[in-house]
């Protein structure tokens, strides 16, 4: 059964005031006050932490727990959304590993595929060489492949973003921005660099095989099978459709809800909610959308020195303080935030996001609320 995080907390009232009359009746028991609900002490600590506004949504077999704090849009009192819609950022790259991983169980390519070999002459120039790199290397961010996200004037500065909020980028012009640079490294399995190019070119290289466009294999291999409604690949439109809060970054409390994200196509422009991305690493974790063997290239991980964490093939895994790890993906696209995935198993699920830049331990406090969260409904 259903029961949202401020029902649980109107029952918990009701049974400590049957408590309080049964004392009085009898003599013979203590009332008890009712427990403070652990999701919502979590989430108002990432919003002390100087986010404008909070929301999480943490799932078990049996149980929905939503939680929220702060407001939708700067002073007003108007709260945030229930299962409002956000920039996921880069947590759209467990997306396109999930279709590339897909096209590599129908037959369709391999993960040893080199780049060239798809895109023929897109990846050379300054020490690039799309030969040399394969399609696990991107996957898994081992290309050695410079990232493309310095290169978007939008996303560094508000002048930037007030002046290219509508610009329209192509993935090839993106990745040709790239190739201006030499690479961080040679292609090499033991180094490792997060690009947002690697997954640019995934999402060339699935149009390429599948002769449709990424958003396309996305929506009919992802968002529609699950039911994923609060979901969308906007492409160039540069607007949220639906419920949702503002989202603010550079530090001014700048709005920067509208923005054109086609910079981020492949690595992170899907829209989407708490509800859904829960959902959607279930789903994932759970084996519903790979079959085993493409899930255990997915959670085969090394070690991924900038972010303290191991990572997969669009999947990062992350140690929990109780004991273990769990499966999931940091996002970030001007002006939201969030952080989530699930255990192994994927029976369990917690996605926590903010609409602004927060402050400097705002995201210490996300991290901390899903491992707290997973460690708490594994116990």
């Amino acid at each position: 059964m259903h029961v949202s995080g401020r029902c649980r907390r109107d029952l918990l009232v009701l049974c400590s005031l049957g408590a309080v009359l049964f004392a009085t009746s009898t003599g013979t028991a203590a009332a008890k006050l009712p427990q403070a609900d652990p999701l919502q002490q979590q989430v108002d600590m990432v919003h002390d932490s100087g986010a404008v506004g909070v929301s999480a949504e943490v799932t078990s077999p049996d149980t929905r727990d939503i939680a929220r704090a702060g407001t939708a849009e700067r002073g007003t009192g108007r709260p945030m959304p229930r299962n409002g819609r956000f920039r996921i950022g880069s947590a759209t790259k467990t997306f396109t590993a999930t279709v590339v991983l897909q096209l590599v169980s129908e037959g369709r390519m391999s993960l040893e595929d080199t780049v060239e070999q798809w895109l023929p002459g897109v990846v050379q120039g300054n020490g690039n060489d799309g030969s040399q790199i394969t399609v696990r290397q991107l996957l898994q961010h081992t290309s050695g492949i410079r990232d493309i996200g310095p290169e978007i004037s939008a996303l560094k500065s508000a002048d930037g973003y007030r002046a290219e909020r509508f610009r329209t980028y192509t993935p090839g012009e993106l990745v040709g921005l790239a190739m201006q640079h030499p690479p961080n490294f040679f292609p090499d399995d033991e180094q490792w660099s997060y690009s947002n190019t690697n997954y640019i070119l995934a999402a060339m290289i699935t149009q390429r095989v599948t002769g449709r466009s990424w958003a396309q294999e996305v929506n009919d291999r992802i968002i529609r099978p699950l039911g994923l409604r609060g979901t969308s690949t906007p492409g160039t439109f540069p607007f949220i459709l639906g419920p949702h809060a503002q989202g603010y970054a550079f530090g001014a409390g700048i709005d920067v809800t509208v923005l054109n994200s086609s910079m981020a196509v492949g690595s992170g422009s899907v829209i989407s909610t708490a509800h859904d991305l829960n959902r959607f690493y279930a789903a994932l974790l759970g084996g519903r959308l790979l079959a085993s063997a493409q899930l255990d290239e997915m959670t085969t991980s090394v070690n991924a020195p900038e972010l303290g964490v191991r990572y997969g093939l669009g999947l990062a895994e992350i140690p929990l303080s109780c004991g273990g790890s769990y499966f999931g993906h940091r996002g970030e696209l001007l002006g939201y935030i969030t952080w989530g995935g699930a255990t192994r198993d994927g029976t369990r699920t917690a996605v926590v996001y903010v609409s602004s830049d927060g402050g400097q331990d705002t995201q210490q406090a996300m991290s901390t609320l899903v491992d707290q969260e997973l460690c708490r409904i594994r116990s």
